[in-house]
């Protein structure tokens, strides 16, 4: 055996120098096993299902054992068993997906049998992108061992290999240990200064992982506690001194992130960039030059530190890269969130986003073929200083595409700014890199072409560009995000940001100021006292604007200002500060962009209307001088019971009101509802007695007032169960208001807003509440309600739109004769049926449309917005909104129509049955 450890070791030491790895993927590939006790020598230890490879392989048997009597397997099937897939069986049955391309052979006279075996491509493709392919490769990534066998004596040598979507490539498990790795060697070599910490748990549990890499600690704090908060309270002071040369050394952030985790090398990229910028002292790449030319680039480490601190957020969504998902667990798609910020993961990093306030912000995607990189394609967000920041994101993108084409196989990027007509926008706040251009940052979305290791090499390498772009400008590129909160300290509305805001015809229309000289009011009041008609949610909207950098004030006296006196404890946003283009694209009702002919998804964000809360714009310069005091957090309003009776209404008011009905009626204490108005409450709201009441009340935000006529009240029945026909959305709303939910057999109402209506659920007297225009159409398909018609545009169209509310209905409970409604669907009521009930109605008013994207918008005015009916056969409900009561769990304002539509499922049908009698009797 010894002789045989010594062949051996002598082979592997051979091995390693005549097949070495090229540079360029030296690094994570393959390491070959040099320990005298390997049993195979090979080439290589990871093949990959995204490049064909071939494998040298050695190994002796210390005798000639007959070729023919060697059985070779991979993860002990025989070779001839591994196939490619096949997209028409759906099933590993395609060729062969290894093969020998040298055949087993002895080596001269010695007893060492050497070969080549070919690894084929699993899926057909070098790109596992197409999302058939996707769901299916997690499954296949593991170790394997390569075994040959002796068949007369059964001894076995094996070696094992890794089998991996590319080299790089890291499970969510893999993550943290790799980081802690790299940490520890770049401790060992350097330093540096590393912090890593948590910014929050996912719903599962797990870890939102960052890292903070810089010089050293000073640097990192000089910049969060002096650079930084003197940039948002006197940008103009450090302009000054960078303009005649008084800045001294300061350093600037670099955010790099991914947000969608199944489009992977958003992830590893960060990690080898994490590597190199931890470990190395220089970094070599190459570059495209304008004349279609490669240049060396290399870039000092040490010195780079000098001038950037690096951020990394390897992934916004640790369930997703668990799961291989674009959305996290609860089915949301985290980068449409960054604005609405319903998703615990989006709280915690755009928080970090807003404190940082990055420089340039990176989010790494897939997959665009073009191999795309942003800024984008018009209609622009009004809030953003386009001018100042257009100009550098081009330079920006431009140096992150020649990186990225000269060190991978990809020949040429796409620009949407420059290249697209539209529908690549930045209108919404919503994605990552947008939400961060909203805090002076140059935020680009980075889609590479294919899931394989070529877009691993572009992504890392657009990363470098970046880098190097910010450390060659990093004084202009400050200079500019200086501009952008100066202008916002100073209240300017500058109009060369007009010029880039155009319509469909690329004629600029500019900034939509109305009246007003300027686009953005001097302050927005929130009251919290008896102008405000949801102050819970008003809180959370004070919570809101603080998390993300926003200053918000609370008066320390009575202010009137255009006739109406603020009391005391009044929240206001005074619009001179350097985050003001943020507040104002969450606070104003936003825009009619409806000449577009394409947009990239929904655009209105408009807090005060969707969430339901009363805001008030100012326009009077100074007009709260003197009298706010900066708030941290807000203070969030209490239950009050001012007497002492036997039972009382909880007012059908704000979405409290639901979930605390629902956690009595599980708990099996008695509910009623309120068939008339009262002294200080309405139709429809709810009747508790007061020992229930004293045990939830610290719970929620209740109003209440005692209850003055027994008679007029109704008992609801058990607590409902519900089935979630829709989608994942609609299951955590219902959640989040505390409903059961359970399977559609055991249910009683079933909630669909993705169109899967079946007539024979309803039938059985199963309830249905339908949602938008794919739940509209699906009922008029089935034809179960004669009269009933629905019209579109296009499911994508969305609106903001005032609206007239039957206030007589049991399922408004709780809303006003005029609401704003909004609709996702473009889809609106045309034929109402015989004898059922109409909701509401968009108003025929001339200002029917308060914002959005809905060309065609003109026909919905006046129509038929939401109905409620009974199937006389079964006796159940059907209910059917046009408009979205639940659209990525930020229309909080509609949640009643959709808590009432089950709670009071039953209320309704026998008021509905008692008027009934009460006309017989008549007649």
């Amino acid at each position: 055996m010894q002789f045989r450890r010594l062949l051996i070791t002598c082979l592997s030491v051979w091995m390693l120098v005549a097949y070495s790895i090229p540079m360029q993927n030296a690094q994570a590939e393959t390491q070959v096993q040099t320990q005298a006790e390997e049993e195979i020598t090979t080439s290589i230890s990871t093949i990959s299902m995204t490049e064909a490879r071939s494998m040298k392989v050695k190994f002796d048997f210390g005798e000639k054992v007959p070729l023919e009597d060697i059985e070779w397997t991979f993860g002990g099937k025989a070779l001839e068993e591994w196939r490619t897939y096949d997209s028409k069986t759906k099933g590993y049955n395609g060729a062969p997906l290894i093969t020998f391309a040298e055949e087993p052979a002895y080596v001269g006279d010695s007893t060492v049998v050497e070969a080549t075996l070919e690894f084929g491509l699993l899926y057909g493709t070098d790109n596992l992108a197409p999302r058939s392919i996707r769901v299916l490769y997690p499954d296949m990534i593991g170790t394997y061992d390569l075994s040959v066998m002796n068949k007369n004596t059964e001894e076995v040598l094996s070696k094992p290999i890794t089998y991996n979507v590319y080299d790089e490539y890291l499970t969510y498990d893999q993550l943290k240990p790799e980081l802690d790795r790299i940490t520890e060697e770049a401790n060992a070599k350097n330093g540096r200064f590393i912090e890593y910490k948590s910014l929050g748990q996912s719903y599962e549990g797990r870890d939102i992982h960052f890292i903070t890499l810089a010089k050293n600690k000073e640097a990192v704090d000089k910049y969060l506690n002096q650079t930084l908060p003197e940039a948002l309270e006197n940008p103009a002071s450090l302009l000054k001194k960078i303009e005649d040369g008084t800045i001294g050394d300061y350093q600037v952030p670099i955010w790099f992130n991914n947000i969608h985790p199944d489009e992977v090398e958003g992830v590893d990229a960060q990690v080898e960039l994490f590597r190199k910028f931890s470990q190395d002292e220089e970094i070599t790449f190459n570059v495209v030059n304008e004349q279609g030319e490669e240049e060396e680039i290399t870039l000092n480490v040490t010195d780079a530190l000098e001038h950037v601190i690096f951020l990394f957020n390897f992934t916004h969504n640790p369930d997703g890269r668990v799961h291989n998902t674009r959305a996290n667990i609860n089915g949301f798609d985290l980068n449409r969130d960054n604005a609405y910020q319903t998703q615990q993961e989006s709280v915690v990093v755009t928080e970090e986003i807003a404190k940082w306030s990055p420089l340039s912000f990176l989010d790494m995607h897939g997959y665009v073929s073009d191999f795309l990189i942003e800024p984008c394609t018009p209609p622009h967000n009004p809030n953003f200083e386009f001018d100042l920041l257009i100009d550098n994101m081009l330079e920006q993108a431009h140096s992150m595409g020649q990186a990225g084409t000269a060190n991978s196989d990809y020949d040429s990027y796409a620009i949407p700014y420059l290249d697209y007509e539209n529908g690549w926008d930045d209108m919404t706040p919503a994605y990552t890199a947008i939400y961060s251009m909203l805090h002076g940052s140059l935020g680009h979305t980075i889609e590479v072409p294919g899931l394989n290791q070529q877009s691993l090499y572009a992504m890392v390498h657009a990363g470098l560009g970046a880098t190097d772009f910010v450390l060659e400008n990093k004084d202009e590129l400050f200079s500019q995000q200086l501009e952008v909160f100066k202008r916002g300290v100073e209240g300017e509305d500058n109009r060369a940001v007009d010029q880039h805001l155009v319509n469909q015809q690329g004629e600029a229309i500019g900034r939509d100021r109305g009246d007003n000289e300027n686009f953005f009011p001097d302050y927005y009041v929130l009251p919290m006292h008896d102008l405000q008609k949801n102050k819970k949610e008003a809180a959370e909207m004070v919570d809101y604007l603080i998390r993300n950098g926003v200053k918000v004030e609370q008066t320390t006296s009575k202010v009137e200002v255009d006739g109406v006196t603020y009391p005391e404890g009044t929240y206001i946003v005074p619009m001179k500060q350097a985050k003001r283009g943020f507040a104002n694209a969450v606070l104003y009702q936003g825009d009619d962009i409806s000449d577009w002919d394409n947009m990239y998804d929904a655009i209105v964000v408009n807090f005060p209307d969707l969430r339901g809360f009363t805001i008030e714009e100012i326009r009077t310069p100074d007009a709260f001088a003197g009298v706010g005091a900066e708030v941290k957090e807000a203070v969030y309003p209490t239950t009050e019971i001012a007497e002492n009776k036997g039972h009382y209404v909880v007012k059908n008011v704000n979405n409290d009101a639901i979930k605390a009905v629902n956690e009595l009626l599980k708990a099996g204490k008695e509910v009623g509802v309120a068939t008339a108005d009262g002294n200080g409450y309405g139709k429809g709201d709810y009747v508790i007695k007061r020992n229930d009441l004293l045990a939830i009340k610290d719970s929620y935000y209740l109003e209440v007032v005692a209850l003055d006529r027994k008679a007029n009240v109704e008992e609801l029945p058990a607590a409902p169960k519900v089935a979630v026909a829709g989608s994942g959305v609609s299951r955590f709303v219902l959640q989040q208001l505390g409903f059961e939910i359970t399977s559609v057999e055991e249910a009683d109402v079933i909630v669909d807003d993705t169109g899967r209506f079946d007539a024979a659920n309803v039938s059985v007297g199963k309830s249905y509440i339908g949602i938008g225009g794919r739940a509209l159409s699906s009922v008029q398909q089935s034809g179960l309600l004669e009269g009933f018609s629905f019209e579109r545009t296009n499911f994508y169209h969305e609106g903001l739109l005032k609206s007239v509310i039957n206030t007589d209905s049991f399922l408004t409970s709780g809303y006003g004769a005029e609401e704003i409604l909004y609709i996702t669907t473009g889809s609106w009521i045309t034929g109402v049926p015989e004898n059922a009930e109409v909701l509401a109605e968009v108003t025929d008013a001339e200002d029917y449309f308060v914002a959005g994207w809905w060309p065609g918008k003109e026909q919905v005015k006046g129509q038929v917005l939401a109905l409620t009916t009974t199937v006389e056969e079964s006796g159940a409900n059907v209910t059917l909104f046009a408009n979205d009561l639940v659209f990525r769990a930020h229309t909080e304002h509609s949640y009643r129509l959709l808590g009432n539509a089950i709670l009071l499922d039953n209320v309704q049908e026998k008021e509905k049955g008692k008027g009934k009698e009460k006309g017989k009797k008549k007649n």
